[in-house]
């Protein structure tokens, strides 16, 4: 394990509303999200856990989540001070959904989705990509499902509005990144570490991007970066 730790920003000892964000084809009921909405919770955190891939997600997009996260803060967090702990592709919302929300103190990112646009043109090759175009649809495994389902080109020609790389940050920010990640390499997050080093703890830890088989060691560095920046009630 590597153990980067810059900054010594803090904010008040007041209670917080955390808003944990699932990943790409998941859902609330993931393996993390429930672990860290119990563990949390026994810390005294109320933890929100909206299901980001809307009405239809065939139509799933950036700005169709951030919606679902702007709803969510209006209706359920209102004007208290939050938290924001996203996994993968919920990563990359919490970072752009904190810029929209001035009552955020803090960020937990559990190998987040930075440069998704790049990624995802490296992954498919133009020639998919122009496929997927034209047909305007491609099939996906979606593990809340457990099937393949379809997205919509528009996943991609929304995802272009928004910058997915070099990403700044004003918070205290935690990202675990697992050193074995071939989804989303350890690198993105070590990049988004130099352009932040002010405000970012980065941990490299033995694992995938699952991060399922490090939820123990997770949630002491969890409770630690929290304790440090006066996060928990009490």
């Amino acid at each position: 394990m590597m153990l980067i730790v810059i900054g010594d920003h803090q904010v008040p000892n007041k209670t917080l509303e955390c808003v944990y964000l699932h990943g790409f084809a998941s859902g609330p009921a993931s393996t993390k999200a429930r672990h860290f909405q119990n563990y949390l919770g026994r810390l005294g955190l109320n933890v929100h856990v909206p299901d980001l891939n809307g009405e239809n997600f065939e139509h799933l997009t950036l700005t169709g989540q951030l919606l679902i996260i702007d709803r969510l803060f209006q209706e359920s967090v209102g004007e208290s001070d939050a938290l924001l702990m996203g996994s993968s592709m919920g990563g990359l919302l919490s970072v752009l959904a904190q810029r929209h929300h001035k009552n955020v103190r803090a960020m937990i990112l559990l190998a987040p989705g930075f440069g998704l646009n790049r990624r995802w043109h490296e992954l498919l090759g133009q020639s998919e990509l122009q496929r997927w175009r034209e047909e305007g649809s491609i099939e996906v495994f979606h593990y809340l499902y457990s099937k393949h389902v379809p997205l919509k080109y528009e996943f991609i020609q929304d995802a272009e509005n928004y910058s997915t790389d070099d990403l700044l940050v004003s918070v205290p920010t935690l990202v675990i990144h697992g050193l074995a990640d071939t989804v989303v390499p350890p690198r993105e997050s070590e990049n988004f570490y130099r352009h932040n080093p002010d405000q970012v703890e980065l941990h490299l830890l033995k694992s995938d991007h699952c991060l399922t088989d490090v939820l123990d060691e997770m949630s002491l560095i969890v409770e630690n970066f929290l304790n440090v920046h006066r996060l928990l009630p009490g």
